[in-house]
């Protein structure tokens, strides 16, 4: 069974920081939702009126709770990733 950590990259230091743990159905949510530089990325650049255009898209609760923990103390966007563990 894999995890699905998701993460916030700090911009200054690119220290990574777990946000919390994704079901595939969240991460399929992020994937749907959210645009991709290169086919294969798994970093999002995440802003405050991104966060509320996935409310509007029916983000769940948990999943809003990270990205409100990513976006805290940011005035601009910032990068979000996750990366699956087997």
């Amino acid at each position: 069974m894999s995890i699905i950590q998701l993460l916030k990259e700090h911009p200054d230091t690119y220290k990574r920081e777990i946000l919390g743990t994704l079901t595939e159905k969240q991460l399929d949510f992020l994937m749907d939702n959210l645009e991709e530089e290169f086919e294969e990325d798994e970093e999002y650049l995440l802003f405050p009126d991104t966060l509320d255009y996935l409310k509007e898209q029916g983000a769940d609760k948990d999943l809003v709770s990270m990205l409100e923990k990513a976006l805290a103390g940011v005035q601009d966007g910032v990068d979000i990733l996750y990366l699956i563990e087997e």
